[in-house]
């Protein structure tokens, strides 16, 4: 269920953050996003870290969940500081390297519909962290795609299988 939550979640964030880009949310109201779930992960992931009962499994499963945790806050906090956002970018490049392998160890071990659906999402998370290092690290102008991938990741990994896990059909 904790994933279920999670999930719906990063698919707000993303497709808030999409229509952001997109110039359809202004600087000033993005921010709350960003924060709520932000908070959310990083609630949940010290709940994985920490309850009594963690394993290696849970302890990395934590560690991943708190590079969308540490990403929504960078974005949240760059709202106010007026920050360029290439401390942000680089960091990005940081997560997109260390999911890489997420997504093909995820894809190599998969017995299910689900696992595979769950690498692939890394894989996409992992393109998306990508854009934003370059669109941020790298001042590509790539504002727009970037925009329109975030929408669409964010409905696809986020959005619909949260909702789907939280009814109980996944």
């Amino acid at each position: 269920m904790l994933l279920g939550l999670s999930l719906l979640y990063v698919g707000a964030v993303l497709f808030l953050n999409g229509l952001w880009l997109l110039d359809r949310i202004g600087d000033r109201e993005i921010w709350i996003i960003n924060v709520f779930s932000g908070g959310l992960t990083l609630l949940i992931a010290l709940y994985m870290a920490f309850n009594g009962n963690a394993d290696a499994a849970s302890i990395k499963g934590a560690a991943l969940t708190l590079l969308f945790t540490f990403t929504y806050f960078w974005v949240a906090f760059n709202r106010f500081n007026g920050a360029d956002g290439r401390g942000l970018g680089w960091f990005s490049l940081f997560v997109a390297i260390t999911v890489v392998p997420v997504a093909f160890d995820t894809l190599r071990h998969a017995g299910s519909t689900w696992d595979v659906w769950f690498g692939l999402s890394w894989a996409a998370w992992a393109v998306l962290w990508f854009m934003f290092f370059l669109l941020l690290a790298m001042q590509r102008n790539i504002a727009r795609l970037t925009g329109v991938v975030t929408v669409v990741i964010g409905i696809a990994t986020g959005w619909l299988p949260g909702y789907l896990l939280l009814d109980g059909v996944l």
